[in-house]
């Protein structure tokens, strides 16, 4: 049997109602498979980021559907949305949005905690193992002020790993980067897809990073024209 996508759209349509309706995304079909890098491209006001807060279930399509290992989700409550995405899925967007008034340990065993399951010693051991493994040892025990802009990114996909999503999408992950930092949290990506076998989907605008994925996804106006 053919081995199901890890994500897949079905006759993907957004639509902001008013006066003059706005269609965002329109009649998307895709399909992305295990251990995938995939690259949503496209000029602004395409629809890239659209799409992917589509696919990540942090919006609902006005048509069409999104299967995560295909499971439907288009009849689920908002509860069990938000149930899938903290289990299934992990965020990274372009400004980090790590929480101030906690440090950056506190910040990455956030999301374990409000997933429950496990006690406040093991959620620890594996933040502090998350974040080592990234190359943050040295911020452990640091608020998110006092760590740089490229290390606060390396935070937030952290964060995004906590509880071992098996699809990680990210908004311009590296949007807010220098070029430096910017190809050590796109090399971080890749290596999720190569060595962990996680599917990665990011919206990006450096043609360059985008280059370096598996599969580039052209968006216009709403639409997939190019593959």
């Amino acid at each position: 049997m053919p081995e199901v996508p890890v994500l897949q759209a079905r006759g993907l349509t957004r639509i902001l109602p008013g006066t003059v309706p706005v269609t965002l995304v329109r009649d998307i079909d895709l399909s992305i498979g295990a251990s995938e890098f995939v690259a949503i491209t496209g000029p602004s006001g395409s629809g890239k980021s659209s799409l992917l807060y589509l696919l990540g279930l942090l919006d609902r399509p006005t048509e069409g559907e999104v299967l995560i290992e295909g499971q439907a989700t288009g009849d689920l409550s908002d509860g069990d949305l938000a149930k899938l995405r903290l289990t299934k899925l992990g965020f990274v967007f372009q400004f980090h949005f790590l929480l101030p008034e906690f440090g950056v340990l506190q910040n990455v065993m956030l999301p374990m905690r409000k997933a429950g399951g496990r006690d406040l010693g093991e959620i620890r051991a594996r933040a502090e193992q998350i974040l080592i493994q990234l190359g943050l040892e040295d911020c452990l025990a640091k608020m998110t002020d006092q760590i740089s802009g490229g290390q606060r990114q390396r935070v937030a996909v952290a964060r995004a790993l906590a509880n071992d999503p098996r699809i990680i999408l990210a908004d311009e992950p590296t949007g807010n980067l220098d070029t430096k930092n910017a190809g050590i949290v796109f090399d971080i990506l890749r290596n999720l897809v190569r060595e962990e076998g996680r599917t990665v989907v990011a919206v990006t605008h450096d043609a360059n990073l985008a280059a370096r994925t598996d599969r580039r996804i052209h968006v216009v106006d709403g639409r997939i024209v190019a593959v």
